[in-house]
This record gives C-alpha cells, structure tokens and sequence, in this order.
C-alpha cells in the first residue's frame, strides 16, 4: 500500500506518465535540463510582460496597462460598492523646459514627476504616464472629497519638489483633473471626463493668474 502511494504521489510521474526510475541516465538528465530551461523561459517572459505594460522613461505603467488598471478598478468598486477616483495631470508649461533646456531635461523633469506621484499615493494605487507630459492616476477606495485633497497634495508636492537637471532647477505647475466613480463605466469614458476636469482646472489656474 505504501509502495503505491509513493507511485501515486511522484510528480515525475504524474506529469509524463512515466516513472522515472525506469528511464535511462542520459534521458533523466535531459529531462531535468528541459524542465529548468522552460522554467528559465517562463521567469524570462514574466519580465518581458512587466517591461511591456511599463513606460520606459518614467517606469510609470503606460497608457495600455493603465486603462487595464482602470477597468479592474471599475469592475472591483462596482462588485464592492465602494468608490474611486481617477486624476488626469497635465503638467502646466512643459514645452517650455523642452525648448529652452532641451529634451533631456524634458525627460528629467518626467522621471521626477512620475517618482514623485508613485512616491505620494498608496501601494494599492496605480500611476501611469498616458501622453508626453500626462500621467493619470487610480485612486482605490477614495470618495471624491479623497480625490480632490490628493490632487491638491500632488499639486503642493510637484510645485514644492523641483526637478534638477545639470544644476538648473525646474520648479513644476500641473493641472488636475478628478472624476469619481461607484460603478461600471468605460474606462474611455471615465478618464475622458477626468481630462474634461483638468483642462477646467487649467482654465481656472490661467484666470486666477491673470487676475493677480
């Protein structure tokens, strides 16, 4: 009875339908070669994955594996009933860093910004860069009121913390835009209205300066 237990319980076995005590050396040994390259190829393609859903710049995700993040969020607060929150940032005279330093402070202006955003939200959310100069941001478990304090905070963060490059600091403005969900929408849509935000918030922001 032990003795078929043990056959029974061979995972060798159970995979190839063979027992391996019956194979020859040479033929054990490519076996166990085969199964550590396929084991190498599939950790290779994990990172392939990874590096694929991510912006190679910034190492924020990008705008494909970012909408996927939106959906999963949309479906978990509409199953949940617990709501959510979407940012759209635009940053507020960024050509101009490009035109008068050129496009590698450009780029580090960007790696900073998207440090600063992953730095400043919870392990649970997600920040991606979705155009040139726009990052979005998933708000898990946030009420609209929650939204808009952290998009004041991320505000304050990025106006505070400028960005060095080659001694010259960049002191960074954005616009956000912030739209609350509870239940199932399309995730074009949704980030649509949020981009809808940022440009009245934009508006907004040129007004008031012009004002002063």
């Amino acid at each position: 009875m032990r003795a078929a237990a043990a056959h029974a319980a061979d995972p060798f076995e159970a995979r190839f339908g063979v027992s391996r005590r019956g194979l020859k050396p040479a033929l054990s040994a490519a076996l166990d070669a085969l199964l550590e390259e396929n084991a190498r190829l599939a950790r290779e393609l994990a990172a392939c994955e990874a590096l694929a859903d991510h912006d190679t710049l910034t190492q924020a995700v990008n705008r494909r594996a970012f909408m996927r993040a939106l959906h999963q969020a949309m479906s978990y607060a509409e199953r949940y009933a617990t709501p959510a929150a979407v940012l759209y940032i635009d940053l507020d005279g960024f050509k101009a860093v490009n035109d008068g330093y050129g496009h590698a402070a450009g780029d580090a202006v960007l790696v900073h910004v998207a440090r600063l955003l992953i730095a400043s939200v919870r392990e649970s959310d997600v920040v991606g860069r979705i155009g040139g100069d726009e990052f979005g941001v998933i708000l898990q478990r946030s009420t609209l009121d929650d939204a808009h304090r952290k998009a004041d905070a991320l505000t304050s963060a990025m106006e505070t913390q400028p960005a060095v490059f080659a001694g010259v600091s960049h002191r960074i403005a954005a616009s956000i835009g912030v739209h609350a969900f509870a239940g199932l929408e399309d995730p074009e849509t949704a980030l649509s209205r949020a981009d809808e935000a940022m440009y009245a918030a934009k508006h907004l922001r040129k007004r008031d300066g012009a004002q002063r």
